[in-house]
């Protein structure tokens, strides 16, 4: 890799799960804004659920989730009645039982919730919303969470999707990021949500881990693909200590530089891709069966807080605290510390302490980034007409784009953007340019690649 391509795999940008970001989220969005909002979805289009669950047994030194590690039952059950009362003031505030395309359990530990209390807030979706019949319900997963009891559990209350987090096989890998995880642990895992019926299993895996090689990953990949599970996103470590403590654990010494993240992450992506597995956007493999795949391939895909999905749902609803919602008229997040969230909760009110209203532009600029995201490429002329907008909305920051031009890594006439295939690691990069809030919070974001 040349010095000017090194250079740009370090620039920090967002990861386009949402536009705008996160960091530009403020207090002037609050429960009565989130009312309004929930009152004035269609009630012809669907809904999705999140639901957060911020409990670890442990905390790995990687993770920038919003969890913390907590042992005691009793606390996680307590927990688990908010989010079944949350969910009552939302249905409260949409005054209808909306359907219901998707589901997700993230956290944390999803798994670690009592299988009663598990049960209840699954019962309490279905009282207050209309389950497609189609519908995706999904589960992250510790894989050394997983056994045989957990799996029936799973597929009684109708979970027909999970996501492994794996991260990394290597046993030396393992020991400095603090997550020890046997590779007999996840087939032992996989086996017993497959016994059950529940064949549509994805795995998360990362690279620029400490003292992570090239052939770590490499390995890592053809070890999953014994596995075949039906979907791998392949993402890099984030390493923000100043923003997550936990990840102060970490030798920095040991982190690989940008060349080398970049070959771990196509090296990878060979291993992958050779065994028939389809790459999607920056960070997502699947096999060509799966719903992504065929998304993927039709145009068709969608970008959220989740990375890439078939959720085209216009609203994402999140539940617990710290979760984020999308809305269309704006995203709200509820409060990340536990005692807000639950004096909100118990007091009959919604928690939402920050969000962002959306605009004209910020709808027709997110829609360029996650076309772009998802596609490597938009015809702005086009989208100018779809969205019937003015064209001044589309209009990119054109010193960012004709950086990457130069390199060779986009072809860009005024009117059509396309990544080329060499720059197509780099599209963040070019979404970018049509970021208005950029300039005010790149040094917040992850490196590039």
């Amino acid at each position: 890799m040349d010095q000017s391509l090194s250079s740009l795999c370090q620039e920090r940008v967002p990861r386009y799960t949402s536009y705008p970001t996160a960091p530009h989220f403020g207090p002037d969005v609050g429960p009565q804004d989130y009312a309004d909002w929930l009152a004035d979805l269609d009630a012809e289009q669907p809904v999705s659920l999140y639901l957060h669950v911020p409990f670890c047994t442990a905390l790995c030194h990687y993770c920038g989730c919003h969890t913390k590690v907590v042992n005691k039952p009793n606390v996680i059950a307590s927990y688990g009645a908010l989010l079944e009362a949350e969910l009552g003031l939302i249905a409260d505030g949409i005054g209808r039982p909306q359907q219901v395309d998707h589901i997700h359990w993230g956290g944390g530990t999803p798994s670690l919730m009592p299988a009663a209390t598990f049960a209840a807030i699954v019962e309490a979706m279905r009282r207050h919303f209309a389950f497609a019949e189609s519908l995706e319900h999904a589960i992250e997963l510790d894989p050394r969470t997983v056994d045989s009891d957990l799996a029936q559990r799973l597929a009684a209350a109708g979970v027909n999707r999970a996501s492994f987090g794996v991260q990394e096989f290597s046993q030396r890998v393992q020991t400095h990021i603090g997550r020890r995880q046997p590779f007999g642990v996840v087939v032992k895992a996989m086996t017993a949500l497959r016994t059950v019926g529940i064949d549509a299993i994805n795995f998360d895996l990362m690279y620029g881990l400490p003292a992570q090689t090239l052939h770590d990953v490499k390995r890592t990949a053809a070890l999953t693909v014994e596995l075949a599970p039906a979907r791998i996103a392949l993402f890099g470590y984030a390493h923000v200590p100043w923003f997550r403590k936990n990840q102060q654990l970490i030798d920095e010494t040991l982190l690989p530089d940008a060349e080398a993240r970049f070959d771990q992450a196509e090296q990878a992506a060979a291993v992958l891709t050779s065994a028939g597995y389809v790459r999607i956007g920056i960070d997502h493999f699947a096999r060509p069966d799966d719903p992504l795949a065929i998304a993927a391939g039709n145009g068709e895909m969608a970008r959220n807080f989740q990375g890439y999905t078939t959720d085209a749902a216009p609203a994402l609803i999140g539940l617990g605290a710290s979760s984020i919602g999308c809305l269309p008229s704006g995203y709200i997040q509820n409060a990340p510390d536990m005692i807000t969230y639950r004096k909100r909760i118990e007091a009959d009110e919604l928690a939402t302490v920050r969000g962002k209203a959306l605009c004209d532009e910020d709808r027709v600029r997110g829609a360029v980034i996650e076309r772009l995201m998802c596609d490597f490429g938009v015809d702005l002329d086009r989208m100018a007409t779809d969205l019937d907008c003015p064209r001044r909305f589309l209009r990119p920051t054109e010193s960012r784009l004709s950086s990457l031009r130069d390199k060779g890594l986009l072809d860009y006439d005024g009117h059509t953007l396309k990544m080329t295939h060499r720059g197509r690691p780099f599209v963040r990069l070019a979404a970018a340019a049509f970021d208005a809030y950029i300039d005010d919070s790149a040094a917040r974001h992850s490196e590039a690649v």
